[in-house]
């Protein structure tokens, strides 16, 4: 039965429906679309000729086969960094399953073929095909990106706080009320988009469970915070290890919450199914939303009518 706290909680789908297909591929979105999601998240990465792409990390060995197309391109440390190819150059990558340095799949149990065709798509194919969906289904379907590492990005003179801004202000994201969040493990790009780029679209600030982000979880740390931000995206294991008392001390601040990353393969100890510490995290902690790898699921927890079940129970 539908929880009656769950009408406002929404469902991230984290890197697309990524429980099921290659992330960050246009795919693996059109898929979270399906199963109900109600924010699509695409990391963001910038290439040489500062073209955002989908792509959870700055480097592309772990996810394409860049090694074998591109295998004297790697710089001194052994990676492949995107802003190194132009945007013609990594549509020629194939996009797989994530893997470790050693080549083993992070996790074995998902999409196996060794399927050609996934390619990495731009931030304006991601948008465009979220935009058709919603005119064609009636749906109001928002999107979610996240800058990644902007130290980097700043380093290598790739705007990519600029270029992001002005790709949602072409495709109509204008205002508080847009459906998008931009998130960013950053402090200083989020102010800076806020207060130097005058933008007031809705941010979310991540939080990291290392002691670098310690701070930012205190009663200060969640002041400073609401100055700029609408909301926090913690790990999620900084709300159980406080029993919930983060959300509260966000929420007293009018802070939306929305912990990652929920995992039906990657349960924590003690827990059977992914519903249930779903269930935990929605009702008894709280949280405004989640991020999570099998849409799906979530959906069945808190919107069980459009749920399409997929995950072998």
């Amino acid at each position: 039965m539908k929880n009656a706290n769950s009408v406002d909680k929404i469902v991230i789908a984290h890197r697309g429906a990524s429980g099921y297909l290659p992330e960050h591929t246009l795919p693996a979105y059109a898929m979270a679309y399906a199963l109900g999601a109600d924010y699509i998240e695409p990391d963001l990465v910038m290439t040489a000729d500062e073209r955002l792409i989908c792509l959870h990390d700055i480097h592309l060995e772990s996810t394409t086969d860049v090694e074998q197309q591109f295998p004297d391109r790697a710089r001194a440390d052994g990676r492949w960094y995107a802003a190194d190819f132009t945007l013609e150059e990594i549509q020629q990558l194939n996009v797989t399953e994530r893997t470790n340095p050693d080549g083993r799949r992070v996790f074995p149990g998902r999409f196996k073929a060794e399927a050609k065709g996934f390619k990495v798509p731009t931030f304006v194919a991601m948008v465009e095909l979220v935009q058709s969906l919603n005119r064609e289904t009636g749906r109001d379907v928002g999107i979610y990106p996240e800058t990644k590492d902007p130290v980097f990005h700043d380093s290598e003179g790739l705007p990519i706080e600029r270029v992001l801004l002005d790709t949602l202000a072409e495709y109509g994201y204008a205002g508080r009320d847009a459906k998008v969040y931009i998130q960013s493990f950053g402090f200083e790009n989020l102010r800076e988009m806020r207060e130097a780029m005058g933008s007031d679209l809705p941010m979310i600030q991540l939080i990291g469970g290392g002691e670098a982000f310690d701070d930012r979880v205190t009663p200060a740390g969640l002041d400073e915070i609401a100055t700029y931000a609408d909301g926090i995206g913690p790990d999620k294991n900084r709300i159980a290890d406080t029993d919930g008392a983060l959300v509260t001390l966000a929420h007293q601040r009018g802070l939306k919450v929305h912990p990652y990353t929920f995992r039906a393969d990657q349960l924590p100890d003690g827990t059977r199914r992914l519903e249930d510490e779903l269930r935990r995290y929605y009702f008894q902690y709280d949280v405004d939303g989640l991020f999570t790898d099998f849409t799906d699921i979530a959906v069945g927890v808190v919107h069980p009518e459009r749920r399409v079940r997929l995950y072998p129970k």
